[in-house]
């Protein structure tokens, strides 16, 4: 196949990119020349704007386009509209955020959809889950039973530039008292991005359409299983230290931010979305164990001074947990 692959150098893409080389497909990636440009030396690059310089692909004709990085749907449209008679088969990458957060645990595709409270084209953390339904919606549209929409969870990984699963293996290889936030027991949702990107082109080339959600593992993962798989990995002198979400909260620690994957229990929902779709479409999970220990090995290849977008400071980290012990 000819596929066109919007965007394709940075996190999400990138696998996509290598799953569709490896199985043979001719690639075209089409990007602004900004981020990893170097990558991929050898396929087609295609250099451009998705917002209003499009004008590079048209005339030309592919078996299908991989959309990896739309969030407006006024530039989503542009892409869509323009390549409509020019692919057969058009993949949207969505989020999970695209769900109300209202719905109860084990929500599927067909839970109810977040709204946009009021026109806007700024992308927050209250904008983002409402403009990515209208960017479906516009995919839909256009393309109708030629459209295939991904909804990822937390994608991770090596060269995952967000850090919120790096944080993990990466703190707890540096050993010593590690502050374990919440309860131990909570649930997490995480899929490897080069099993997403691997199970999107397969989809892609059997021509699938329709709604799934890309999450794993396909077994239940608590935070406690996955903290001990990256000791297990690790082989470092680590101890876990549970701290009460009450007392974190209290103490100014944010969810997530400050200690990524952790979320307050009343919003547990979001690591409880039913992936049973995408299982039986052909989704499978690399052990959580493999993950681990290939961001690890990728993450000690970064600038010693790498500045975590994610994460307690080493000195705020030893500031709670003396707090901590001192509470009584």
């Amino acid at each position: 196949m000819k596929i066109l692959i919007i965007g394709g150098t940075r996190f999400v893409g990138r696998p996509i990119v290598a799953a569709a080389l490896a199985h043979g497909h001719a690639v075209t990636l089409f990007h602004r020349g900004q981020t990893n440009a170097e990558l991929f030396p050898d396929v087609e690059h295609v250099t451009g704007d998705r917002d209003g310089g499009l004008a590079p692909l048209a005339h030309c004709r592919w078996d299908a386009a991989i959309d990896t990085c739309g969030y407006v749907p006024r530039v989503v449209d542009q892409s869509a509209r323009l390549l409509r008679d020019a692919v057969d088969h058009y993949t949207f990458i969505s989020t999970i955020s695209v769900y109300r957060d209202d719905n109860p645990p084990g929500m599927d595709e067909d839970a109810p959809l977040a709204v946009l409270k009021e026109p806007t084209e700024e992308i927050t953390s209250e904008s983002y889950g409402a403009l990515k339904v209208l960017c479906e919606q516009v995919v839909r549209d256009v393309y109708a039973d030629r459209a295939l929409i991904i909804r990822p969870g937390l994608v991770v990984g090596p060269h995952d530039y967000t850090d919120r699963f790096t944080y993990w293996p990466w703190r707890i290889d540096q050993g010593g008292e590690v502050l374990a936030p919440g309860d131990p027991d909570q649930p997490i949702q995480v899929v490897d991005a080069r099993d997403q990107g691997e199970w999107i082109v397969r989809l892609v080339a059997q021509k699938r359409s329709g709604v799934y959600n890309s999450v794993g593992p396909e077994h239940p993962l608590s935070m406690r299983a996955f903290l001990e798989a990256c000791q297990a990995v690790s082989h470092a002198a680590a101890q876990l230290t549970w701290i009460d979400e009450a007392w974190l909260i209290d103490h100014k620690v944010e969810p997530f931010q400050d200690l990524p994957l952790w979320v307050e229990a009343k919003d547990a929902a979001f690591y409880t979305v039913s992936n049973r779709r995408a299982i039986a479409a052909g989704l499978t999970c690399r052990p959580i164990a493999e993950t681990i220990h290939d961001t690890l090995t990728w993450a000690k290849t970064r600038p010693a001074d790498h500045a975590w977008r994610y994460g307690l400071p080493r000195e705020r980290e030893a500031e709670l947990l003396k707090l901590w012990h001192q509470r009584e």
